[in-house]
């Protein structure tokens, strides 16, 4: 009968099995050794407390301390529900496309560059390419659709300085809107109304 061999991997796991059982015997060894020198723990010793929060403690609870009541309506089930954010509908965008012949175009939304489409029947005014509108949009079976399209019109707050005393230099300001054509400088008898124009859009 032939001898049987012994291979390297098998001489390897036979030495580690060897290392575990003695690393296994010392650390029993050394637990005995630990209870022998602390003696017998006594039972105030072995006992442990739970705090408020549900954690495990050796100090006892103070019975003076006042505990947080807590009701069973404010504790809340599931996912909170948002409160309603005032949301404009009403977007602002520039017709990039336009067909008069066929009735169909669309528009590039100001905010997010998005391309929507728009029916000739859902605008309110005649609008061609290049014109800046305001519109709602409104999901239809083939995707945004925008609706109550109009053309947008620009206005100008108008800061009104009205001189009314040159002696003791009073003067009254207060900001008026107009529409962009409306702008004038006026001049009356005893005072002076002088109209500055200030952009509001862009």
């Amino acid at each position: 009968m032939a001898k049987s061999q012994q291979t390297f991997n098998k001489s390897e796991k036979e030495k580690k099995r060897r290392k575990k059982k003695k690393d296994k015997a010392e650390k029993r060894e050394q637990r005995k050794l630990e209870k022998a020198e602390s003696g017998k723990l006594s039972f105030e010793d072995q006992i442990r407390y739970l705090d408020e929060d549900g954690n495990l403690t050796t100090t006892p609870p103070d019975p003076t301390k006042k505990k947080k009541v807590i009701k069973a309506e404010d504790i809340m089930l599931g996912v909170p529900s948002r409160e309603s954010t005032g949301f404009d509908p009403v977007r602002n965008g520039r017709v990039n496309f336009f067909n008069t012949e066929k009735g169909f175009g669309f528009i590039s939304d100001a905010d997010s560059r998005e391309s929507i489409f728009v029916h000739i029947n859902n605008t309110e005014d005649p609008i061609g390419e290049g014109d800046k509108v305001t519109y709602e949009v409104e999901m239809g079976p083939k995707g945004a659709n925008a609706v109550k399209v109009k053309l947008f019109k620009e206005v100008k707050v108008v800061k009104e300085v009205k001189v009314v005393n040159e002696e003791k230099d009073v003067k009254e300001e207060k900001d008026v809107e107009v529409e962009k054509d409306e702008v004038e400088v006026k001049e009356v008898k005893d005072e002076v109304e002088v109209k500055e124009v200030k952009d509001v859009e862009e």
